[in-house]
C-alpha cells in the first residue's frame, strides 16, 4: 500500500487544519492507519491512529482533546482533524500503514508518503 499525505499549511496559533492521508495498492480495510510527525534530525513520534475498526483510536497526550482521527474505508482515506493548533504542533506529518502490533511505534508502519509540512505561528 502507498500512501499520499496532503493538508498541510501555515495557520496561526489556535486555528484548524485537516490532514489527508489518501492510499493506493492496496486494501486499505485491512491496515490499521497512523499519524506520525518528525523535525530534521529527530525520530518519528507518535501523533495518533486508527484502526481497522475505526471505533478504536489513540492519541498521544499532548494532542487528545484537540485532535481527531477518522478514516472512510470506501473512499480509501483517512482524516486528522487538528483544533487548536499550538506552535509547538509545528512539523512535518506522515501517514503510514500497519498490519498489527504496537500502534504508537513506527517500526510497525510501513507505505510511508512525503509527508506534508504544518507550521503554526504564534
Amino acid at each position: 500500500v502507498n500512501l499520499v499525505e496532503s493538508g498541510g499549511g501555515l495557520v496561526q496559533a489556535g486555528e484548524s487544519l485537516r490532514l489527508s492521508c489518501a492510499a493506493s495498492g492496496g486494501i486499505f480495510g485491512n491496515y490499521h492507519i497512523g499519524w506520525f510527525r518528525q523535525a530534521p534530525g529527530k525520530r518519528r513520534a507518535f501523533v495518533a491512529a486508527v484502526a481497522i475498526d475505526p471505533n478504536y483510536t489513540y492519541y498521544a497526550d499532548s494532542v487528545k482533546g484537540r485532535f481527531t482521527v477518522s478514516r472512510d474505508n470506501m473512499k480509501n482515506t483517512a482524516s486528522l482533524e487538528m483544533d487548536d493548533l499550538k506552535p509547538g504542533d509545528t512539523d512535518v506529518y506522515y501517514c503510514g500503514a500497519s498490519e498489527g502490533g504496537d500502534l504508537m511505534a513506527a517500526h510497525f508502519y510501513y507505505g510511508w508518503g512525503q509527508g506534508t509540512q504544518v507550521t503554526v505561528s504564534s
